[in-house]
């Protein structure tokens, strides 16, 4: 996926309550979505625009007082808005859901220029050694480092930090024989290939693909 995390994410959430202690509780206001300008659809992009993560529409829900099916149907009416689909007019970013929730995100096909904006200049694309050592361990998960640099013919001590680092993949256990870390794929990597789970994996011959058929996917950082 052609992808840089959107400029919501600077976004901050709402002020706290002056005054007020941090460590105790705070009381909600009681609000009627319906009473409010644009209802239901106006609130949930509200509490989507302020969100540093994906939302699981159980919480927007429970956010809006709204029952989930309710919900469930607003995003899909607010995510085709953003397509185009109603208006004809292509928009900026998007509303996509993934394994861990829904959340903003600057459209693909505008990927380039927001990355430019963010990095000034500086490719986001993960190396060629990154995309080789994370298409090992989401088609070979759970995998040791030593079982992936086994497969690429090179020591991916380095490359696992940062594909590590930027929440791409996780330990998920010790290997019952060797007793070395076990890696797999994260919701982060599903999110970012705008996919509800691995089975949506390509299918692929016996062996591992070339670094050409995961960047062909467009993963970036």
């Amino acid at each position: 996926m052609s992808q840089v995390e959107p400029a919501s994410d600077d976004l901050s959430g709402p002020a706290a309550v002056p005054g007020a202690d941090p460590d105790s509780s705070v009381e909600l206001p009681e609000v009627d979505v319906a009473d409010l300008p644009g209802g239901a659809l106006a609130a949930l992009e509200a509490v989507l625009m302020v969100a540093e993560s994906p939302v699981p529409v159980e919480r927007l829900a429970a956010a809006l007082d709204v029952p989930v099916p309710e919900v469930s149907r607003l995003l899909e009416e607010l995510a085709a808005e953003y397509r185009g689909e109603r208006d004809g007019r292509p928009h900026g970013f998007e509303l996509r859901g993934g394994a861990r929730g829904w959340r903003f995100y600057s459209a693909r096909e505008h990927a380039d220029v927001v990355g430019r904006f963010v990095l000034e200049g500086q490719s986001a694309r993960l190396s060629q050694a990154a995309l080789e050592t994370l298409a090992v361990i989401a088609y070979r998960q759970p995998v040791t480092r030593g079982q992936v640099s086994a497969v690429r013919g090179v020591n991916v001590d380095g490359v696992v930090r940062t594909l590590l680092a930027r929440g791409l993949i996780a330990e998920t256990g010790q290997d019952p024989l060797s007793g070395a870390a076990l890696f797999g794929t994260t919701g982060e990597f599903l999110d970012r290939m705008g996919w509800q789970s691995l089975d949506e994996l390509p299918p692929l011959a016996p062996h591992l693909p070339g670094v050409e058929d995961v960047a062909s996917l467009g993963l970036q950082d």
